[in-house]
Formats: C-alpha cells, structure tokens, sequence
C-alpha cells in the first residue's frame, strides 16, 4: 500500500489504493514463472517452445544453465514442465531472491550471488556452470539440449572474468562504471570483453549442442545482445568500442590496469573478438523474449481502464538524467491537468525505460527515487497530480525501496517538517528524504525484472 506518514483525506487513500492496484497488475504480467508456462509446453516428447518445436527423443540429455534475478521462478517452471528429463542444471540468482516455490526445485542448483556488485559467490557459480556444460562426460554433441535461463541482473550475477583478470578488479570496474553515469548499453559492452561467457561466448562454449535461451528483457528496446550481457547472442560490439568508452568517461586512469591492458591486447588485435553475427556458433542457438518492460507497461494500462482512467502508454524507450526525465514527467502531469493533453482527466499516463544517475554527492537513493524527488519539486503547488516510480525488481539502486511517490503536496509538507528537497537532491539523497515523508515504495523482492516503469496520474 501507499501510505504516507501524513493524515489522508478517503479520497486520497482511494487514488493510492488504485495506483498500488495498477504497479500490482503490472508486476503480475511479468511474472517469470507465467512467462515460462506460457512459451514452453510439453506433449508427450514434442517441447513447443514459442515456435519452435524440439522431439526430446531425439536428444540424450538436457542441461539448465543461465543467471539473473527471476531466475528461481524461472527454473521451478522450466523444471515442473521437464521434471527428470533434465540431467542437471545450475543458475545464478540474486541473494534473497528465492520464492517458496524453489524450495521444490530438484533438478536445478540454484546459487545465491551479488548484485549489482559481483561476489566470489557467483563467479564460482558461474565457473561451475561452464564445468558442467564444458565437462559434459563426452563432450556436448548434437544430441544434447542446453535450456538458458536469462534475465536482468545476469551480467553482475555470471561474473566470469579473463584469466588475466581477478573478480577484485571486475568489482572495482562495476563500482566506477555504474557512477559515471555510463548506460546499461554501455556498460555491458565493456563487460563482455572481460568475460569468458558474455557477448555470445557461452553460446560458443555450449556448440554444438542446440541452445534455447528464454530471455526476460530488462534492457530497453529489447536488444538480445546487451540483456545480461548476451551470453548466446552475437555481439554487436567490439574491443575498440569497450575502451573507447572508457575513454569517453575518462577513466582510464581509474580502472584497474589488468582490465586496461586486456583491453588495449583486444584492440590491436593480440586477442580474439567476442563471436558475432555470421558466426556458426549460432546455427542452433533459439533465443527468445518471455517478458518484457512493454508487457508489464500494458498490463498497468489495462488495469488503469478497468479503473476508471484516460490512459496513454508514451514510451518504454525512455533514458537518460533522472532529474532531468523527472522534469518531463512532470510536465505532462501539469500539461494533462491544466488542458487535458494528451489525454483528459481522470489521467494515467505510462512510461517505461531505464534512466541513470550521474553520482556528485554522498547520499544514497536510486534512479526512481531521484525521479521522484526531482518530480516532486518540478510539480509543487499543482493540486491532483501524481508521479509514481518502479524498479519492477523491487531494488532501486543499492536501497531496501522500488521507488517513491511524488504529488503537488510533497515539497511543501516537507518544508514543514525542516527537509530541503533541494539539497536532498544535489546530495543524491532521495532515499532518505522519501523514507523521512513515508513516500517510498517498497514491495521487496518482486523475482522478475523487466526494466522501470513511471505513472503520470491528473485525477
């Protein structure tokens, strides 16, 4: 529920009722495990998955492999619909990311790792998948069906560097990149080309088996190749761009040298690329999007019909400053009260992307709970608007929250109890001026992961 530390007027409650109803609706469109259920099916010895269909009897074993934060719900579909045809399987997930269900997963080792930080926890995880697919007794053949289980979070949960590079060095890259304010984009580039398995390379270690992977986008626009680093995709990018985006943020002095130097030996060409389009590698690889940030932004739609509302999905391709989107939303929520464009009130417009945060201060906070604080000052005054921010995975940033709510109320109540919303924000420190007005969202770990989404209501 919505509810803030402030006295509510019934109908206030109402509204923030209706909008826990609506993020609900679309946190249950992407459940991972109904995204399973819903592309793979089992008839007999004929496995449909989305269009492809595979005779099991034409293979001797089958494998599980994959990382990212909906992995658990994943795996105990994929293993209620395949139970002992799996031979073995091993994913990484997310520290406390385990529903009930996978307390009945047998077939499938489930390893707890860092995020967004990669730990010793999920590099071994990962070196051990690669064991059990690499160590195959025989070697994998055609005969055998490797099923990858992807989703967002995969790129810091299967942290496998380069010989030539420690996980202390990997950990050292994530925190830098992630404060430079680089894109996801961006940042998966360069992770590729310090990984033994990202940007197509475990599709290479798995041929000739045939691969399914069941992807759960987090990226927007749905690229393949940048989704968990796109471990069975080709790669669109290359050692020159990698260091030239360490160059474009200026950090070559602040990366580990290890990384530098694989890098620079990538470049002048002493090491092979990553595998890209062409490459037969990718003969038998089949990936295919389960659930995606579209998905989940039409199923809010819906509900919000259902409700009552006008309702408008603007975009999920939104990136870039926080508080600078924050000041977008926050324009139409005045331009939808004040004239009724793009669409009249009662109002709920939706948008999904992913923004960034470029870090100057010292506070803690993520990108939803920047956008919120930065909405809040940008609609001060306007009576019965609303901006509401979600981290579909339940973390926003390093924080316990999804995201905050922001309404024409909020900067004013908080001048009354002594905050500076101002200073809040150039300290980075949402988190603790949302968690100070009870405006915070927090639902915990939601297993499934499909990018942002942000609510623009005109009641």
């Amino acid at each position: 529920m919505l509810q803030p530390k402030r006295q509510l007027s019934d109908t206030e409650r109402k509204r923030r009722d209706q909008v826990w109803d609506i993020m609900s609706a679309a946190l249950a469109a992407v459940d991972p495990a109904q995204a399973i259920k819903q592309n793979v099916r089992l008839e007999g010895d004929s496995l449909q998955i989305g269009q492809r269909s595979y005779d099991l009897s034409g293979y001797e074993r089958i494998f599980v492999a994959g990382g990212g934060k909906a992995g658990s719900p994943m795996i105990a579909a994929i293993e209620e619909t395949l139970g002992q045809r799996i031979t073995a399987g091993l994913v990484n997930v997310k520290h406390g990311y385990l529903p009930p269900e996978a307390a009945d997963v047998q077939r499938v080792e489930i390893v707890e790792a860092g995020h967004p930080t990669p730990d010793e926890a999920g590099r071994r995880g990962a070196e051990r998948m690669v064991e059990m697919l690499d160590q195959a007794p025989g070697g994998l053949t055609e005969k055998d069906l490797v099923i990858c289980l992807i989703s967002g979070g995969g790129s810091a949960l299967m942290t496998l560097p380069q010989p030539t590079i420690s996980l202390a060095d990997v950990q050292a890259l994530t925190g830098t990149l992630l404060r430079c304010g680089a894109t996801i984009n961006e940042i998966n580039a360069v992770r590729k080309h310090i990984s033994r398995i990202k940007g197509g390379q475990l599709a290479r270690l798995i041929h000739p088996a045939q691969v399914v992977s069941l992807i759960l986008s987090d990226v927007v626009g749905n690229p393949l190749d940048v989704i968990a680093s796109g471990p069975t995709v080709p790669d669109t990018t290359t050692f020159a761009q990698a260091y030239g985006l360490l160059e474009k943020y200026h950090l070559l002095d602040k990366v580990p040298a290890s990384i530098i130097e694989h890098l620079a030996a990538g470049v002048a060409g002493k090491i092979a690329e990553t595998p890209k389009e062409g490459d037969p590698v990718f003969a038998t690889v089949y990936n295919l999007i389960v659930g995606s940030n579209e998905i989940a932004a039409r199923a809010a739609l819906n509900r919000a019909r259902e409700s009552g509302f006008n309702t408008q999905l603007l975009s999920t391709y939104v990136e870039g400053e926080a508080r600078e989107v924050a000041k977008v939303l926050a324009a139409v929520a005045k331009e939808m009260a004040q004239s009724g464009q793009p669409i009249p009130r009662p109002a709920c417009l939706v948008v999904g992307g992913e923004t960034t945060v470029t870090i100057t201060g010292e506070g803690k906070g993520g990108r939803n709970q920047e956008i919120a604080l930065a909405a809040a000052l940008a609609i001060e005054g306007w009576e019965d608007v609303m901006v509401v921010t979600l981290a579909t995975d339940g973390t926003d940033g390093p924080t316990d929250a999804a995201g905050g709510v922001a309404t024409g109320e909020t900067v004013a109540w908080a001048r009354e109890l002594g905050l500076d919303p101002e200073e809040y924000l150039a300290n980075n420190d949402s988190y603790h001026f949302l968690k100070a007005l009870g405006e915070l969202i927090v639902t915990g770990p939601t297993n499934t992961n499909v990018n942002d989404l942000a609510f623009v209501f005109a009641f």
